[in-house]
């Protein structure tokens, strides 16, 4: 990595007017506080040269290391805060024990951004993301409470993660129906390893104006070669608190099939010249309903590499060769929709041009 890739070829968020950098700078690492992040000091390294070459998307939650990411991020951001867009997330709970400190309803939400606006040290959050379905908050209300906040100045863009397609889809509609502020990101696994999104999530975001934000895509480093079969079979904890290999696992990024896309990963790499990183990330660039991954580098030398997927192209034989070892089945009613017979009785025969544009 030479330093000469430059993040400053901006592209839209969804159908709002906010520019992003095309890939985005992920905050999870920012803090020791779970065992395997950045110091301040390399976070710092990290943020300044991400942003040195026109970066300006950065990603963070109100729990990433405890809150330790949003609190360095607040200080990295000072003086140049209106250049960074700062997106954050509410509904992981703050306090063990307490039903409302977690969750997707209003109370959790306003506690949550008032927060994370103190440890952020600004008047504003750029986008706020739900940050996963919690299955009992009603979407009225979810809705709502969000245009109240951007409404009230705190917030200026919504965006959602971790949450089916039918429920994007719905309040997205409700949203447009009552004049509610719109959704206009969403937040999902994508990676080569992960690719079940294709069949709902991916293209829902499309036809309903989301930009698509992966997180994890080179499958919590899976893709990275950095793990052998002999990491398979260890204990899992639910605690992101350990190691790398324990989230990889408890996360299903680290599994026999993942192993054996990597390799394929490593081999395109290999007969290219570059890393297995910058082959998967660049892989999810391919998909125009993606706006920017998200690079959770821990150290400065990660960020330089993962940066360098933006000049990685491919070959016919290297797609096909990544398509085959990680395709999923489209599932019902896709594989149904494009059977010969289902297709013949539909058309009656007839040819039908898809719509341009």
């Amino acid at each position: 990595m030479t330093g000469s890739v430059s993040l400053d070829r901006y592209r839209l968020l969804g159908r709002s007017g906010l520019r992003v950098s095309p890939l985005a700078l992920g905050a999870m690492t920012f803090g020791q506080d779970w065992g395997w992040g950045a110091d301040k000091d390399e976070s710092r390294r990290i943020f300044d040269a991400y942003v040195d070459r026109g970066g300006n998307f950065v990603d963070t939650a109100n729990q990433y290391t405890n809150g330790t990411s949003e609190q360095l991020l607040g200080e990295f951001m000072h003086g140049r805060r209106e250049r960074v867009v700062a997106a954050t997330k509410y509904t992981v709970a703050t306090r063990p024990g307490d039903p409302n400190s977690g969750g997707n309803h209003r109370k959790s939400m306003v506690a949550s951004v008032e927060s994370s606006l103190r440890r952020l040290n600004t008047d504003y959050i750029d986008l706020l993301y739900l940050h996963a379905w919690d299955f009992t908050t009603p979407v009225e209300e979810v809705l709502r409470a969000m245009d109240d906040l951007v409404r009230a100045g705190k917030v200026l863009y919504l965006g959602i993660s971790d949450t089916p397609a039918w429920q994007v889809s719905r309040m997205q509609a409700i949203a447009d129906l009552r004049g509610w502020s719109p959704l206009v990101a969403l937040q999902i696994e994508y990676s080569l390893v992960e690719r079940t999104v294709e069949r709902e999530l991916i293209p829902m975001a499309r036809e309903m104006g989301l930009g698509v934000i992966p997180w994890s895509p080179l499958a919590s480093g899976v893709l990275t070669g950095k793990y052998t079969r002999a990491d398979l079979g260890h204990g899992v904890s639910a605690d992101p608190e350990g190691t790398r290999r324990n989230v990889a696992a408890a996360n299903g990024s680290l599994t026999e099939r993942a192993l054996d896309i990597a390799d394929v990963v490593k081999e395109v790499a290999a007969g290219k010249g570059t890393t297995p990183a910058r082959v998967a990330l660049a892989w999810t660039l391919l998909d125009p309903a993606v706006t920017a991954p998200i690079i959770g580098a821990r150290t400065l030398a990660q960020l330089e590499d993962n940066l360098a997927a933006l000049e990685v192209t491919f070959t016919e034989d290297e797609l096909a060769a990544l398509d085959r070892v990680s395709a999923v089945e489209p599932g019902f009613p896709h594989d149904f929709l494009n059977r010969p017979m289902t297709r013949q009785v539909m058309s009656g025969g007839v040819t039908i041009e898809p719509r341009r544009g």
